[in-house]
């Protein structure tokens, strides 16, 4: 069956300014379609890249945050000792005490939002090598020093270098800046397990954090804590730990999705009145093209193909206009440790396929009905205007 495409593409090419105006249309369902996703991609990505797989993280049983726990220092001297734990140069467990609390602190913009704050020992930084200072200088244990995620110091007040934030009962001193490379700390602030539990008034700790040895020490070290009654503790490896933490963005998703099927189905609209009156101005052509042999089959499949070329045009569009905020930083509440998440706008070549096969959708529904349309358009009607 012959398909009359070059005829489709003149006109498409002819009536530029439709074509144009169409295809915005669709551009911008697109873009908001593409951006929004972005968030939750860059959560993912975010909360993803942070797990070690050799790293076990040791929390009240039942806990489903690290926030939620509490581990007393005998549980913890109890864990520290469990086989399959690697040793530093001095013979000493690779484990680190860790107290998560939380600070209302206000953005450069004036509103507030929960920041996270973590208490930790010298251990914590080999166990997370991606932590990095880049400015400044590292905290010194037993004074009220903090350490601060360069993407908190650029979007929250009190939080540049020299800076000395209230948290808890005292304030501490902003003495390094440090960057985590794109996983969850860079959303946190560091400074000394002990002097965070003294200000926020503390005596257990959240969590233990260890490094097994490998990754069969992982399961030992799990079946330990589970087996001992005295801790009634869990433990879990920190890279499955932050994969159930993606869970934040599914909210982020189902709005996307919400505000795509509203935006597609203006858009379904849009393309299908510019189909309508693409055919009810080309009755004359359509005509012609079934004197010339081409049946209504080929007719309709035809008008589908440009509707789906001028959606596609637009999913171009779209993908093109979302580009420039890739990367960008934003942030949003963790629903499971109630507090400010920074990431940035994550558009990936998956994301941006997406949008196109969203895009073919819209043309498809959209051209659909107006396709059927000139399908149906008889030929004497046509040869009586020609």
């Amino acid at each position: 069956m012959l398909i009359p495409l070059k005829y489709n593409t003149r006109y498409l090419v002819t009536r530029w300014k439709t074509t144009l105006t169409t295809a915005v249309t669709f551009g911008l369902v697109v873009a908001t379609f593409i951006i929004v996703m972005s968030l939750s991609e860059g959560i993912e990505q975010a909360l993803n890249t942070t797990g070690n797989p050799l790293n076990v993280i040791v929390m009240r049983s039942g806990a489903q945050a690290e926030g939620q726990s509490e581990v007393s220092p005998d549980q913890y001297q109890v864990v520290r000792n469990l086989p399959g734990i690697v040793r530093d140069l001095e013979g000493e467990p690779l484990a680190s005490p860790e107290i998560l609390s939380h600070v209302n602190k206000p953005r450069l913009n004036g509103m507030t939002s929960n920041l996270q704050v973590r208490g930790v020992s010298p251990a914590a930084f080999q166990l997370r090598p991606a932590v990095q200072i880049v400015e400044g200088r590292m905290m010194r244990p037993g004074l009220r020093e903090a350490i601060v995620a360069r993407s908190v110091s650029n979007r929250f007040q009190e939080f540049r270098l020299g800076d000395t934030p209230r948290l808890g009962r005292g304030r501490f001193t902003v003495v390094g800046i440090f960057d985590a490379q794109g996983t969850a700390y860079d959303s946190e602030i560091w400074a000394d397990c002990k002097e965070v539990m003294q200000e926020f008034d503390r005596k257990n700790y959240s969590t233990v954090v260890v490094r097994a040895s490998d990754r069969a020490a992982v399961g030992r070290i799990q079946d330990e804590v589970d087996k001992d009654r005295r801790l009634k503790l869990m433990a879990q490896d920190e890279e499955q730990y932050y994969l159930e933490q993606t869970k934040t963005a599914k909210p982020v998703k189902a709005f996307a999705v919400f505000l795509a099927f509203t935006m597609a189905v203006g858009a379904c609209f849009a393309g299908m009145n510019t189909m309508y009156a693409n055919v009810a101005s080309r009755v004359k052509e359509i005509g012609t093209l079934r004197i010339l042999g081409f049946t209504p089959v080929a007719v309709m499949t035809s008008f589908l193909i440009e509707s789906v070329c001028l959606a596609l045009l637009g999913g171009a569009l779209g993908c093109a206009l979302s580009l420039p905020i890739n990367g960008l930083a934003t942030g949003t509440t963790n629903f499971n440790s109630f507090s400010e998440i920074v990431f940035c706008f994550t558009i990936t070549p998956g994301l941006m396929f997406k949008g196109m096969v969203f895009a073919a959708f819209m043309g498809l529904a959209g051209g659909l009905p107006p396709a059927w349309s000139a399908s149906r358009q008889p030929v004497l009607a046509a040869l009586r205007q020609v």
